[in-house]
């Protein structure tokens, strides 16, 4: 018969993780997460995390800011300092399988060594979506990037080319201005797919060309990025280019649920009810993962705390029945 390590195992530490393992530890669970990269998921990459609720500057009785919006990074290293203080342990690791044996399930690391416990929820999140054209590969981390506030800086002052049409594209696209007066954002659609608010200040902004009906064909350069192969309405053109900044949507980390069998939609996310519960008893999901979420980080952080309450429910209904 297996051992049961902990709880509740929460795997990956985005807004969705990190706020589970809070609720879970104030639920009194003895929690683990574990997450292969740093805690914060794409909260990271965020400039300033302008639309979480009260994440606003205030000012003091004269009038002067007193306290800026906080960026993204900011934002992470506190939801993974409370969920410490309220007693959740985190492992640095990657997990290569999840199984399930009776009411327990059981992840296998990289290393070796496995994990028990009586409720998982997956957090796992998703990763940037590649355009998959020539010369995306062959340039990544020398003009090609998915991440403006990790590689911007390298390009102040030069052209900038941003590929995509929803509010990552929009918003990436708002931070390169700030860097650079020649930054030129290509959709392949005749509108925006972001919000209106998003859009609107893009539109308005004069650092940002923005070109519908535009498609990326191809990437080019020697060392680095030099130019770019467009179509415009069925018209192919080449032009010069110093970056490529690419936000075109999300691919799902939803490996793990694919190889429990739990069920997933036809863009491999994860299916839930509302109560993040997934079609495998115990298993439950949150976050850009799970299908159908509106992918904000203020969703993330409250399926998260539905997930671990659901968890909780969940324990001790198994507990009782033990």
């Amino acid at each position: 018969m297996l051992k049961c390590d902990i709880d509740l195992l929460i795997i990956g530490a985005g807004p969705a993780g990190l706020t589970a393992a809070q609720y879970g530890a104030r639920a009194n669970l003895k929690v683990l997460v574990i997450e292969q990269l740093a805690p914060g998921g794409q909260a990271l990459l965020i400039d300033v995390l302008e639309n979480y609720p009260g994440n606003v500057e205030r000012k003091d009785a004269k009038g002067g800011v007193i306290a800026g919006a906080r960026t993204g990074f900011e934002f992470a290293q506190d939801l993974h300092s409370q969920a410490e203080a309220f007693g959740a342990s985190f492992l640095g690791e990657k997990i290569d399988a999840l199984k399930k044996e009776g009411n327990l399930f059981t992840a296998v690391l990289s290393s070796g060594e496995t994990r028990t416990a009586r409720a998982v929820i997956l957090a796992t999140g998703a990763t940037h979506r590649a355009l998959d054209v020539p010369g995306e590969q062959q340039f990544a981390g020398r003009g090609v990037s998915y991440c403006a506030t990790c590689d911007g800086a390298f390009f102040k002052g030069k052209k900038i080319l941003v590929v995509g049409g929803g509010d990552a594209a929009c918003d990436e696209a708002q931070y390169l201005s700030r860097l650079s007066p020649q930054v030129i954002l290509i959709h392949r659609r005749d509108r925006f797919r972001a919000q209106k608010a998003v859009a609107e200040r893009v539109m308005q902004n004069p650092n940002i060309e923005v070109r519908f009906n535009t498609v990326i064909k191809e990437i080019k350069g020697e060392k680095k990025v030099s130019s770019v192969v467009l179509e415009h309405n069925g018209k192919v053109h080449e032009e010069s280019a110093d970056a490529v900044f690419i936000f075109v949507g999300t691919v799902p980390q939803s490996s793990l649920a694919h190889d429990i069998k739990a069920e997933l939609d036809e863009d491999n996310y994860i299916i839930t009810n509302q109560k993040m519960v997934t079609s495998i008893p115990g298993l439950f999901a949150a976050g850009d993962v799970r299908s159908g979420t509106f992918r904000q980080v203020v969703v993330a952080a409250g399926e998260g705390a539905v997930a671990a309450h659901n968890a909780a429910e969940y324990i001790e209904q198994m507990s009782n029945e033990e």
